[in-house]
């Protein structure tokens, strides 16, 4: 993609998953990558991984949900790389259950990781965005947030809440070089989705709604989130993309 060598890349929830697949795309594609996850040791080994590669990563250990944290985290990624020119809010947590038989300290674990810290990092990172007029935000929701989810309610409402934010933050921005988007991934096999039914039944019913008959796979994501942080992205803002295997097709 144009323009992503030499760039400085944040991202958060890169120790697995769809985040890890995005931080080795956005690696060779020449960028600095910083990766920022509650998993610290698993940021480094994929920021080691990186670097064996001939890439440039840097990793730290961070609470997403904690805006202190956050400002230490950025802090200590960026006084190693510089300013960061692409952010990349991919971290996210869930436990499938029927609202009714839920808790609000369950919700708030789920607003606090799916949502604030979205807004977290984008209230650290931003300014300085803005401050030299140039800046690429991809957000990751979830086809959850256009079209809800059973046994995911809170989660839903979250990611629905990031679509929304994302699409006014992009207005705020569209005239200071800055552009936010958002990808909505399907289901996807990740230790997410694991973790949200260990029993394999969710997963399985899931295959066969979707069109292509599979899961996604943490490597379908990252083409697209590296080119809306490319140049050739230059004039897309605001826009919320599904990436399903034709699970939701909203146009």
């Amino acid at each position: 993609m144009r323009g992503l060598k030499g760039k400085i890349a944040l991202i958060t929830g890169a120790a697995s998953g769809i985040g890890q697949a995005i931080a080795a795309r956005l690696g060779e594609e020449g960028c600095k990558v910083g990766i920022l996850d509650l998993d610290g040791e698993g940021a480094e080994n994929v920021a080691e991984e990186i670097r064996k590669t001939g890439g440039d990563a840097y990793a730290t250990t961070c609470d997403i949900s904690d805006y202190e944290a956050v400002e230490a985290a950025v802090s200590k990624i960026e006084s190693d790389t510089g300013p960061s020119d692409i952010l990349v809010n991919n971290a996210g947590w869930d436990i499938a259950s029927r609202f009714l038989d839920t808790e609000p300290a369950f919700w708030d674990k789920i607003i606090n990781v799916n949502y604030k810290g979205p807004l977290n990092m984008c209230h650290v990172v931003v300014p300085k965005m803005v401050e030299h007029g140039y800046g690429r935000v991809v957000n990751i929701s979830s086809d959850a947030g256009r079209v809800g989810s059973s046994g995911e309610a809170v989660y839903a409402g979250c990611k629905g809440a990031v679509i929304a934010f994302g699409k006014t933050l992009a207005r705020e921005l569209a005239r200071r070089g800055v552009t936010v988007n958002t990808i909505c991934p399907g289901p996807t096999d990740t230790p997410l989705l694991r973790g949200v039914d260990p029993t394999g039944k969710l997963q399985d019913a899931l295959k066969h709604a979707i069109p292509m008959r599979r899961l996604g796979e943490p490597a379908d994501y990252p083409g697209i989130v590296a080119f809306l942080a490319s140049e050739d992205a230059d004039y897309i803002t605001g826009q919320v993309l599904s990436v399903s295997g034709g699970l939701t097709m909203h146009g």
